[in-house]
Parts: C-alpha cells; structure tokens; sequence
C-alpha cells in the first residue's frame, strides 16, 4: 500500500483486520504517520520509498495507491514496465476510495482534488 494519510489510513486498518489479507508494505513519505505506526505496530514492513514495494516482484499481487499524486502513479506505472513484472495489480486511487466506500457504507470524501488517470 502506497499513501497512508488521511485517506489510506481508514483502508489500512481494513486491510489489517481482514484475515485473508497479507500486507507485505507500506509507504509513505512521512515515516511518523498515524498509519505507518499502525503497520509497525502490527509487524508490517514500512518504507519512505514506494518503490521497495514495487522490487518485491510477483510476491506483491496488489499495490493499491491512495497518494493522490500523479507522479507516483506515473513512477509506479512506469517501473512496472521496466521490470517486466506483470503480475502485480496497481489499484488507482478511486477504486480504493470505493473500497473505503462500501465498508463504510456511504460515501467517502477526500482531500486530494486531482484523482485523473
């Protein structure tokens, strides 16, 4: 998982309670976020470089990014091609805020404007 602010944290502590899920990263920028202490706290790796998750290969299946940046989806897209892993997923930002969505049972607003493709 790549972003865990204000929106990617609510889809991490999902994540982390589903026991059918294997959180293998999660990054962010800004290692002293409540999300990325949740993950440590339970035991998952944690990471300011979103391409670690990325090196993991076919062992990632999905990496859902809720950053709200171009940039970092152009630089995961764009490593996924390098590497020629093609494997693992990349789940744009308005699937997992559909995700957050339907477990919360409305709506979910967020603070990134720019959510293009």
């Amino acid at each position: 998982m790549v972003g865990v602010g204000e929106t990617g944290t609510p889809l991490l502590k999902q994540l982390l309670d589903a026991p059918f899920v294997e959180l293998v990263g999660v990054a962010d920028l800004d290692l002293r976020l409540p999300g990325i202490l949740l993950a440590k706290e339970r035991g998952v790796p944690v990471t300011d470089n979103f391409i670690e998750i990325a090196e993991q290969g076919s062992r990632v299946d999905i990496i859902i990014d809720v950053t709200g940046s171009r940039k970092v989806r152009e630089d995961l897209r764009r490593y996924m091609q390098f590497s020629g892993n093609t494997h693992t997923v990349i789940v744009h930002e308005r699937v997992a805020l559909l995700m957050l969505s339907l477990g919360a049972g409305r709506w979910v607003e967020t603070r990134h404007d720019e959510l293009s493709y």
